[in-house]
């Protein structure tokens, strides 16, 4: 068993723990409500007292509802897993949408503290509501394309991706946004819809993805783009168990008055972080040797 299922398993079992303290908080606050005791009459006198018990009822019933049911999914995802890999998505999607289910739940109760039903409540605030979800739309379209990418298998946790002009790794999806860590540690915001709507590259779906090296190059530099390249492709011979040198490329991708941006990419082994690092440096020192010898030049 892999650590991210030994996580889980023991994360339920505080939760299964947690759902029968519930389920017997309910049960006791049901008969106490219910049932004809010496509580009826006191429930009778003060109202008020009576509506938040009788929310407080609903609200555990409801969490409990959907406790019973992320559990049993969750169960039945573990024992179809128990052979292969645990996918992070899977786990944070079901709770996040147990989290969405509980905030209605918690909504409805609300509603029921003043006495209110909550059907002819809804019923009485139609116009509201119809604005409400006109001027909610875009966000209940990103929850929706975020539970969409949760619970699919074309974005992980940890990939490495590119979207529009951001390359990261991905450290969380939430209901709204995707959160991106860069290679130089920026935390990049990606709205859920964006993802879902516009191409993405996944270079960790491949057993090899392109490390992408800008640089700006001025033109006192006596600029010979083929030399440049020759110098770098030797430089990565070094580590050719896990680059791809023939896949190596130089292109300038921006020109300036002043100077030009070049981009040099080639493909690595995924999974090999450490090598990839040493291999950024071992580029901008040959990079930087190569700017200082120009210059004198």
């Amino acid at each position: 068993m892999n650590q991210l299922k030994s996580i889980i398993k023991n994360q339920e079992n505080k939760r299964r723990r947690n759902f029968f303290l519930k389920l017997i908080l309910l049960l006791i606050l049901t008969v106490g409500f219910k049932s004809n005791t010496w509580l009826t009459p006191f429930f009778a006198k003060y109202v008020i007292l009576a509506d938040v018990v009788r929310a407080l009822i609903f609200l555990i019933s409801g969490n409990l509802i959907i406790s019973l049911a992320r559990i049993i999914t969750l169960q039945f995802y573990l024992k179809r897993t128990e052979e292969s890999r645990v996918q992070p998505n899977f786990v944070i999607g079901i709770d996040r949408l147990a989290t969405l289910m509980n905030m209605i739940v918690v909504l409805v109760a609300s509603i029921l503290v003043f006495g209110i039903e909550p059907l002819k409540f809804l019923t009485s605030i139609t116009i509201v509501a119809a604005a409400i979800a006109l001027l909610t739309k875009d966000y209940i379209t990103n929850i929706v394309n975020g539970l969409i990418i949760m619970f699919s298998d074309q974005l992980e946790i940890g990939d490495k991706i590119l979207i529009g002009k951001n390359v990261g790794f991905i450290r969380d999806i939430t209901l709204i946004n995707m959160v991106l860590k860069s290679e130089t540690g920026e935390i990049i915001i990606v709205p859920n819809t964006l993802a879902l709507t516009s191409e993405v590259v996944n270079y960790s779906k491949n057993n090899s993805h392109q490390v992408i090296l800008d640089s700006e190059i001025p033109f006192y530099s006596a600029i010979q783009l083929n030399d440049l390249e020759k110098r770098l492709n030797e430089s990565l011979i070094a580590f050719s168990d896990y680059v791809y040198v023939g896949g190596a490329q130089l292109n300038v991708i921006e020109r300036k008055p002043e100077s030009i941006i070049i981009r040099y990419q080639f493909p690595i082994k995924s999974g090999e972080k450490a090598i990839e690092k040493n291999v950024n440096k071992t580029i901008n020192q040959t990079l930087i040797n190569w700017s200082n010898e120009t210059r004198k030049a």
